[in-house]
């Protein structure tokens, strides 16, 4: 019988290690059966209980990134997502886009009256005459979630916004529901909250096989920060430039050559950018 062993999550919990989870992370990425297996027999022998989940990210990726770069851009993009940070305007474009894939139309970052005051709405989202009022909640590392005060408190704003707008004879929209999404996780109770009020939740995975992660991976609508090919600073100052997808990037040539990466090199990156979007469309 295999010893038990048991390794420290992002946020402190402790938590059971299983290669079979690790194995089928792996897989999802596109790298062949051998690439994992090989990865795999490379990581047993250093696994110990108490280490952290991060280490054996970090260990699992710079193998991975050595055999298949563009099979490490998707394993890492968890990581990506909290390197989107400091500030929430990259996810919050991140998320309008996700929408705009799906038939939505999508503004960011807009000030709407409510019955009683004025509240900025992270996107807003329009669809076959419903209007959806999304707030997003973004976390620069693991341990940040949601509890239910974050759901309580969105979805009064929401409310409020709602009274509003339905009752104003000029729009010819209808406003819907509140959305709230978060690039980590919510707590149960926020769950069983949204549930019970109607307010829609999306976070790395959940609704089960149908979260953040799912959604990217299937649109391959995948952040700069998920790339090898550049570097953190280059990354940011792409970000900078209002470049969040790694999918503008076959249209923003002039941009990565103002912040001094060479033709050699935005030839790379559009190597792999075109990569990483068609294994992604293989394999959905």
């Amino acid at each position: 019988m295999e010893k038990q062993i048991y390794i420290k999550k992002g946020n402190d919990e402790m938590e059971l290690f299983s290669f079979e989870k690790l194995k089928n992370s792996l897989q999802f990425t596109g790298a062949s059966k051998d690439v994992v297996e090989t990865i795999i027999d490379d990581i047993q022998p250093v696994i110990y209980d108490g280490m952290s989940s991060n280490k054996i990210y970090k260990k699992a990726f710079a193998l991975l990134k050595n055999y298949n770069k563009v099979c490490a851009s998707r394993y890492s993009l968890k990581r990506a997502l909290f390197d989107l940070g400091p500030t929430g305007f990259p996810f919050e474009r991140l998320v309008g886009a996700l929408l705009k894939e799906k038939g939505y139309k999508t503004k960011v970052s807009i000030i709407l009256d409510g019955a009683c005051v004025t509240h900025e709405i992270d996107v807003l989202a329009e669809k076959n005459g419903n209007v959806y009022a999304i707030e997003c909640k973004f976390h620069s590392d693991a341990k940040g979630s949601s509890n239910v005060r974050v759901p309580l408190y969105i979805n009064s704003r929401f409310l409020d916004i709602q009274e509003q707008w339905n009752n104003n004879s000029k729009n010819e929209t209808h406003l819907k529901q509140g959305w709230l999404v978060t690039n980590t996780r919510f707590s149960e109770d926020a769950i069983n909250y949204a549930k019970c009020v109607g307010l829609t939740l999306l976070s790395w995975d959940y609704p089960k096989n149908h979260g953040l992660k799912a959604n990217i991976d299937s649109m391959a609508l995948y952040p700069v920060t998920t790339l090898t090919t550049l570097t953190k600073r280059e990354k940011h100052q792409l970000i900078e430039k209002d470049v969040v997808l790694v999918k503008e990037l076959l249209n923003a040539s002039n941009k990565m050559k103002n912040i001094g990466i060479s033709e050699k090199r935005i030839h790379r990156v559009l190597e792999e950018v075109k990569k990483l979007c068609y294994l992604t469309q293989q394999n959905t």
